[in-house]
């Protein structure tokens, strides 16, 4: 699966500063808005514990992770909605990813400049909301136009999709993002093709000064109360601290880095992980010689589906699926001890794949 999450805030918030530290791919940073016109992508590897395990048992050839694609998009200024700044090139770019890493200042420093002249968290995340949420009131206007004619015929799916859609343009119209609209995935269809902005799920990225990395601190609390009702995540970190831990090579050298600021994991693994949960994600194994692989599915995929995030073939002509639970691979070594023991189970077409399984399928084409 491609997955992309897309890192958004107002500029000078320490967006490509987080971008450079997630990536190989270096995004110039710089103290004034813009300085991100095209968006950069990274790839970044998934930590999963598991693999190095699997690596431990197997002794692969290669390892491979699974992986997340973010996207450093350039900073949103008031007005963007409307094409101010370069506002009509932001919003497409941010349409096209799965989920919003809103990165949002919380920190002063009289030495980087606001683009409103204070630090004000709620103010800042309400500037991108409103613009994100005018261009969808937009496409669902535009949408009801075409679809208010047909309803007037008396087109009964017509009607039906103007209701749906005038439920959202109403929840836009208050100030809220279309996913607060509570509807059936059926009523869901009538604005799918609209790819709307602020239906996609969000992480909170509250980039905090050094000694606010454990607590948090005002800013982050003005924060969490502004967003209580909106069911997000919020992940805190420093984005300077997390550019120089992401420039150590060796992990004891990074875990005594860590230790000195009495962090466990890097904020930035936390971030990967929280985007992981976001988007309902799951990770299943292959393992052999040649390799040791992650695959990402989602939650609730069944055998065939996931067999054929691996080829397309798989999924086509998927007769069965072998998995093996990590706990029983750990206890029994190899996949032959597995099996010997009663530890690998043979699954057909409904099996819900759960996440860490170990799995390998057989097909026919």
């Amino acid at each position: 699966m491609s997955l992309q999450c897309g890192i958004v805030g107002l500029p000078n918030v320490g967006k490509s500063t987080l971008f450079n530290a997630l990536s190989n791919a270096k995004a110039e940073a710089a103290n004034y808005p813009f300085c991100t016109i095209d968006p950069n992508v990274g790839v970044v590897n998934v930590p999963d514990n598991r693999l190095q395990i699997l690596e431990q048992l197997v002794n692969p050839e290669r390892v491979l992770p699974a992986i997340i694609e973010f996207v450093d998009i350039a900073g949103l200024v008031k007005g963007a909605s409307k094409g101010e700044g370069l506002g009509n090139k932001f919003l497409g770019n941010i349409r096209e990813v799965d989920a919003i890493i809103h990165v949002i200042r919380c920190f002063e420093d009289e030495n980087i400049v606001h683009v409103n002249g204070k630090v004000g968290p709620v103010a800042d995340k309400e500037i991108i909301d409103t613009e994100l949420q005018l261009k969808d009131l937009e496409s669902v206007e535009k949408k009801m136009q075409k679809v208010e004619r047909a309803a007037k015929s008396g087109d009964a799916k017509a009607k039906k999709e103007f209701e749906v859609l005038s439920r959202y343009k109403s929840t836009l119209e208050q100030g809220k993002n279309a996913r607060e609209v509570e509807a059936t995935e059926e009523e869901k269809s009538a604005i799918e093709d609209l790819y709307l902005l602020t239906v996609k799920p969000v992480i909170y990225v509250c980039n905090v000064d050094e000694a606010s990395i454990i607590k948090g601190n005002k800013f982050v609390e003005e924060l969490k109360a502004a967003v209580k009702n909106e069911n997000a995540q919020i992940v805190i970190i420093n984005a300077s601290i997390e550019s120089q831990i992401a420039e150590l090579t060796d992990e004891e050298e990074k875990k005594i880095f860590l230790a000195e600021y009495g962090l466990e994991e890097s904020g930035l693994n936390r971030l990967i992980k929280a985007s992981y949960d976001l988007l309902g994600l799951a990770t299943y194994f292959t393992a052999g010689v040649k390799e040791v692989r992650a695959w990402t599915i989602q939650k609730g995929w069944k055998a065939p589906q996931a067999a054929g995030v691996i080829h397309t073939d798989f999924e086509k002509g998927f007769i069965r699926a072998e998995v093996i639970k990590l706990d029983d691979y750990i206890k029994y070594k190899t996949e032959t001890a597995c099996k010997e023991a009663g530890k690998m189970s043979v699954e057909g077409k409904d099996y819900v794949v759960q996440d860490g399984d170990i799995m390998h399928f057989r097909f026919n084409v």
